[in-house]
């Protein structure tokens, strides 16, 4: 069966070259890009602020909803059965390209300082119709860093806004570093007792694989939607409709469909949102870690908070919750960053005080982020260029993940897919 989706035409086929673990990007042209006003955007942060009483924590409890077992297991049915992480990535048959083969205006979207050791991009035609999101792998699903005998990297994508919004993730084969492979799965959710399906419509900013589960942001960040990465199931039908149709079920043109088996909901007011999450594997237990939106002409501060996963083998991947069915914030600060679009929290071996770094996205689309490194105590930062601007990160500033197993953090910016060591990024911060 040939699949085509709207928004790419072409198999990618020319194999990626090597070279890239260890090596920096030249960026010394982008850096002169970037002008002496821009430096002066953001003033320091200055340290975090705990919060502890339930007045502040309180409008960050989560509620848990769960899609009851009959529903999915009939849509499961209906499609022939589910599948697992390696039948999607026996299917991955598009490339992305390696660094050195992207385009100067693709590469523009990489950090300056401290600079992509790898680097990768999505073809235009595969990304045309389609906005990047957050990045997470199996390094968060994982300890070993793999998925079975695979290791793989999750990509969020979501339509543009304009009467599409429907939310993609590319599944990407990184067995081999010098050739990435890829292919689609459609985020959708059950219908009609699991009879059927629509699509699940979102803003990536968020994504974290952890053990079996996929949560990922939705609903103008007001909730975090659950998947199930056993429950995968191929779509039969090659048709830009999703959901049943005559002969089966389409998924826009993808194979795959990756179904919500749950969600939890903020309960708290309007302002209470999710602008990015990731997973922090240095806590016990290890713990969800989120930061909520508020832009630079906003007064507020900037939410950062955790939640803890459950304990419970009969609850794999999803956060510990009372009898209630609700989660609370086991941590929350303030910062007075805004227009914070990804957020990492980390201990290293032998501490016990929580490092938060924090991408700040660029005040337009030609020009860079910034990244900073916040605790109780204060915040660091990175320089670039001859006037020392801040401005040295990603434009758009999309999602941090840490691969624990290899010490590496990914992001993706623009049509870029990249990463580097955490030990390079704290070096560098001054």
């Amino acid at each position: 069966m040939t699949y085509r989706g709207r928004h790419r035409r072409r198999r990618r086929g020319r194999a990626l070259r090597a070279g890239l673990a260890g090596t920096a990007f030249a960026l010394t042209a982008v850096a002169t890009l970037i002008s002496t006003s821009q430096a002066t955007v953001a003033d320091d942060p200055g340290a975090l602020k705990p919060l502890t009483s339930a007045a502040d924590t309180g409008p960050l409890r989560l509620t848990e909803q769960l899609v009851p077992p009959d529903s999915l297991d009939r849509l499961a049915e209906s499609m022939g059965g589910s599948v697992g992480v390696g039948a999607v990535l026996a299917d991955a048959d598009r490339m992305l390209r390696a660094g050195d083969e992207c385009t100067s205006d693709e590469r523009g979207a990489l950090p300056v300082e401290p600079a992509a050791t790898r680097a990768y991009c999505w073809g235009e035609d595969d990304t045309r119709a389609v906005r990047a999101g957050a990045v997470t792998t199996s390094g968060d699903a994982d300890a070993d860093g793999r998925w079975g005998a695979n290791r793989v990297i999750l990509s969020g994508w979501s339509g543009t806004g304009d009467g599409d919004d429907r939310a993609r993730v590319a599944f990407v084969d990184a067995n081999d570093p010098e050739r990435l492979t890829y292919t689609w799965a459609l985020l959708v959710v059950p219908v009609d007792g699991g009879r059927d399906y629509r699509a699940l419509g979102s803003d990536l900013s968020g994504l974290v694989w952890y053990e079996d589960k996929l949560l990922v942001t939705a609903d103008d960040g007001r909730s975090l939607y659950i998947c199930d990465l056993d429950r995968i199931q191929r779509a039969d039908v090659d048709a830009e409709a999703v959901g049943r149709v005559p002969g089966g079920f389409a998924a826009d043109g993808d194979r795959f469909v990756l179904p919500a088996v749950g969600s939890y909901r903020l309960t708290g007011g309007p302002e209470a949102r999710f602008a990015a999450v990731s997973l922090d594997r240095s806590t016990a237990p290890d713990s969800l870690v989120a930061s909520g939106p508020v832009g630079a002409d906003d007064e507020r501060p900037t939410g950062l908070w955790r939640y803890s996963f459950s304990g419970d083998p009969g609850r794999a991947g999803l956060l510990a919750t009372g009898r209630d069915g609700t989660a609370d914030a086991d941590a929350a600060y303030t910062t007075r960053m805004a227009d914070v679009q990804g957020v990492l929290s980390y201990s290293a071996p032998g501490t016990v005080r929580s490092r938060w770094y924090l991408a700040r996205a660029s005040d337009g689309p030609a020009a860079h982020g910034s990244l900073w490194r916040q605790d109780t105590d204060g915040t660091h930062t990175a320089r670039c260029g001859a006037d020392e601007t801040y401005l040295c990160w990603s434009g758009s500033a999309q999602s941090l993940s840490l691969w624990e197993e290899t010490g590496e953090v990914w992001s993706q910016s623009g049509r870029m897919l990249f990463s580097l060591p955490l030990s390079t990024i704290d070096s560098s911060l001054e």
